[in-house]
């Protein structure tokens, strides 16, 4: 198996199972306002118990065993519907939330901090050996549904939006949405915190780029339609013309809507 990258390597040595487990109740106890106590969590959380037998099937799995840490995962995914093949490398504090559907694959890497939703996919694109499953640096926050597809990397403190599918490299801090993935908000890239640090959540203020692009087509229609009446004289050119998409981060792809500044003079 290829090394993981450095944006996904564990920034420390993996502790012990027992050390591990701990800080992935803690961390489930950090982001999820529903846990309650370390006991709910430890006993009731299919994701934590996944991930627990998870560890013991990939310790198995480096040792050269084959055949018994893919009957442990085959045994987790009856009990839990996480499906995490034991060759998969997990780096700390790692939440599944809700747990349901959730499939990783043989050579797919996960840095420390990850937080993923139910029925994240992180697949192959080809059945040649090799590294063909995806990376996922520090801090990474994927949504419900989303497919992140090959042997491509995901930077830190990326977000991933519900439903997206993602085939190509997503860079450092960036946020992706749609069918394929595209990215909508560029930051600058935090460092990597402890225990689930600056980890956001905020699935809902992630930009809408099908709204957008409505907006987008909805003002150039008005310019349009201002144009035409500067044509046969039924407007001034003084006149504003009302925008929709008004100034935003999230600058149009297309470059008929990237024009600035808006023209409101005739042709």
């Amino acid at each position: 198996m290829a090394a993981m990258p450095a944006s996904a390597a564990t920034a420390e040595p993996m502790p012990s199972w027992w050390a591990c487990l701990r800080e992935d109740v803690a961390c489930v106890l950090a982001r999820d306002p529903a846990a309650r106590s370390r006991f709910e969590v430890w006993t009731i959380y299919p994701g934590v118990q996944a991930v627990a037998l998870h560890r013991m099937a990939h310790a198995l799995w480096t040792r050269g065993w084959r055949y018994l840490p893919r009957w442990l995962s085959f045994m987790a995914r009856g009990f839990t519907n996480v499906d995490i093949h034991p060759g998969a490398r997990i780096g700390r504090r790692f939440f599944i939330d809700h747990g349901a559907g959730v499939v990783i694959g043989e050579t797919a890497e996960i840095g420390d901090d990850v937080t993923l939703y139910h029925g994240v996919t992180l697949g192959g694109t080809t059945w040649r050996p090799g590294k063909r499953h995806p990376t996922l640096g520090h801090g990474v926050v994927v949504g419900a549904g989303a497919k992140i597809l090959g042997a491509i990397t995901v930077g830190e403190r990326a977000r991933v939006a519900a439903n997206s599918v993602v085939i190509d490299n997503v860079p450092a801090a960036a946020t992706v949405v749609g069918i394929p993935g595209r990215v909508v908000v560029r930051q600058t890239p935090a460092s990597t915190g402890k225990a689930g640090r600056d980890i956001n959540l905020d699935h809902h203020l992630i930009p809408d780029p099908v709204g957008k692009a409505i907006g987008c087509l909805l003002d150039r229609i008005s310019e349009l339609e201002h144009e035409l009446k500067l044509i046969k004289g039924l407007a001034s050119k003084d006149a504003a013309v009302e925008s929709v998409c008004h100034t935003c981060d999230d600058t149009c792809s297309q470059p008929t809507f990237s024009l600035s500044p808006r023209s409101t003079t005739g042709a």
